[in-house]
């Protein structure tokens, strides 16, 4: 039987409905239920001259099916204008997601992108989907996971300033990330000792110490006890070093310290072709692996690549569960 995949285009104003849109002719193995305003969705095919049905969501599991569950958009849009009023709307379609996540009704969440800046402008306090959700959930410990079909990346800090993610690189956090990985890659992902490489934070994993400590009074003493506990877990790796390919093939997933040490080196490997997904959730969660790309909405030239393959991901997941 289908499953029933959530899908939440995000910002309205960004490609998140032009993707959405372009799935309404696709055929699909499980039934997607876009949560959006009808008539947002109806203007944006009329202005990439789309010609699509957009029927009204029902709760019948039988049928794989796109569909459309009404979320009204009370401030007008205009593709490629980001404005901080869409805020709300776009919180509103998340709710309602994750309510249905949590309570059955849906199998899984697939989140479009959002614009932060545009979300901070509002006066909401919003890092990003990640912790969004980890809130909404009562989760305690989301991980972020970028993958692709030979790379899997998973960030133990994520959307903070640069100079503020030494002080977060701390024993009890890596342990409760990499034990998450650990669960979530057997339990969801069929991997039953998954090999986990750890990024060191410095320049060639602190050399020694001389390049900062990090690696000494953090990193190891974290893999240490989670070596004792069973974890297949090795390093601190210099991180422009594990990413070769020899030493990528040796591990199931790599954990990278901060944003921009991992993220760089799948993007450049496969960009519109990653899965974020979010590990250590009660639903099951992914996402596009790019932005609002405000400066392509409406023109029809947005890549539905990595939106297929969270739709596709999503599904096998909730297949699993």
């Amino acid at each position: 039987m289908p499953k029933i995949l959530a899908l939440t285009p995000g910002d309205p104003a960004g490609i998140g409905p032009d993707l959405a849109i372009g799935l309404a002719n696709l055929s699909t193995a499980d039934k997607i239920v876009i949560i959006a305003d009808r008539n947002l969705l109806a203007e944006r095919a009329r202005k990439l001259k789309c010609d699509v049905l957009l029927p009204e969501y029902c709760c019948d599991r039988s049928n794989a099916v796109i569909e459309v569950l009404h979320t009204s958009c009370d401030i007008p849009v205009k593709a490629g204008k980001g404005d901080p009023r869409h805020s709300n709307y776009v919180i509103s379609t998340l709710n309602r997601a994750v309510d249905g996540c949590m309570t059955g009704e849906f199998d899984a969440l697939v989140t479009g992108p959002v614009n932060k800046e545009m979300m901070n402008r509002s006066g909401l306090d919003f890092m990003g989907h990640t912790e969004y959700l980890a809130h909404k959930t009562g989760s305690d410990c989301p991980v972020m996971m970028l993958m692709n079909e030979r790379m899997k990346v998973v960030l133990i800090t994520t959307h903070i300033p640069l100079n503020e993610v030494a002080a977060q690189i701390d024993c009890n956090r890596i342990v409760s990330v990499v034990r998450v990985v650990h669960r979530d890659l057997a339990a969801q992902f069929g991997l039953e000792s998954p090999r986990i490489g750890v990024c060191g934070l410095n320049p060639h994993a602190g050399e020694g110490g001389k390049l900062g400590k990090e690696e000494i009074l953090e990193i190891s003493p974290a893999i240490e006890i989670l070596s004792k506990e069973g974890v297949n877990v090795s390093g601190p790796y210099p991180a422009d070093t594990i990413f070769s390919s020899q030493r990528l093939s040796q591990f199931d997933v790599v954990v990278a310290m901060y944003h921009d040490q991992g993220l760089p080196v799948i993007k450049h490997a496969s960009f519109g072709e990653i899965v974020n997904v979010t590990l250590g959730l009660p639903i099951v969660r992914t996402s596009v692996d790019h932005g609002t790309a405000y400066d392509i909405a409406g023109q029809g030239v947005a890549d539905s690549g990595s939106l297929l393959q969270a739709l596709r991901l999503a599904g096998q997941l909730a297949a699993r569960r």
